[in-house]
């Protein structure tokens, strides 16, 4: 029997899905829990939605340091302008120190980010940071390695003004399609609603995830080869 190698010292690059996706009141937010190391998977219930702010959150995906690091940065600028200015930081500033230190770092980084969540001045905002610094602000953006097989899905279903229910529907949909193809996508789907009452968290658990086309329904009995 061949031996199972694995390096512990490897870069632990987080093959994901993660997306977000502005409604009419607020944003959903919405991500795996499998964390993976080439073909292992290191952490099977990984919170992929990282709170920024009281009003923002971050969905990471690519080398698992790096985004780390970036958040822990952003989370630090953000807090001291909210003492300086004694109100909760608005979505663009966030994204705007995430941008500056990507961009900054390019070279050095293996990162990309969705930034998203609600504030006074500009209501719902999603932006997307794909690695290298680039900064765009869209109504809903998927990322990670699981994004490419949802893209057209998520392009031919979104729909503006979306009610909560529908936004969160969609966005555990698509999450759960992905997961479905994707070897890197698993576990369970976090999805965290921001919106003027604040933020609120819900938890699809893995048996509690829609099955997908051609996948075995969890606790049935897998099919047997006839000769």
């Amino acid at each position: 029997m061949e031996a199972f190698n694995f390096d512990v010292n490897a870069e632990q690059l987080s093959g994901t899905t993660v997306m977000a996706a502005v409604y009419d009141g607020g944003v959903v937010i919405g991500a795996d829990s499998r964390t993976t190391s080439g073909n292992y998977i290191g952490n099977r219930a990984t919170d992929k939605v990282t709170p920024l702010a009281e009003n923002i959150y971050i969905c990471r995906s690519g080398a698992k340091a790096d985004t780390q690091t970036i958040s822990d940065h952003v989370r630090n600028y953000l807090a001291q302008q909210s003492i300086e200015f004694d109100t909760l930081p608005e979505v663009r500033s966030a994204a705007n120190i995430a941008m500056q230190i990507m961009y900054n770092n390019k070279n050095a980084l293996s990162a990309a980010l969705i930034v998203a969540g609600w504030d006074e001045k500009s209501g719902p905002s999603v932006f997307c940071l794909p690695q290298g610094g680039t900064l765009l602000k869209l109504p809903f953006t998927v990322g990670g390695s699981g994004s490419v097989y949802i893209a057209g899905w998520c392009d031919k279903n979104w729909k503006n003004n979306m009610t909560r229910e529908e936004c969160e529907a969609f966005v555990r949909k698509a999450v759960s399609l992905a997961m479905a193809r994707d070897a890197s996508s698993g576990g369970m789907i976090r999805t965290v609603t921001v919106t003027s009452t604040g933020a609120h968290r819900h938890l699809t658990r893995g048996h509690e995830v829609p099955v997908g086309q051609g996948e075995i329904q969890a606790g049935s009995q897998a099919p047997v080869a006839v000769a």
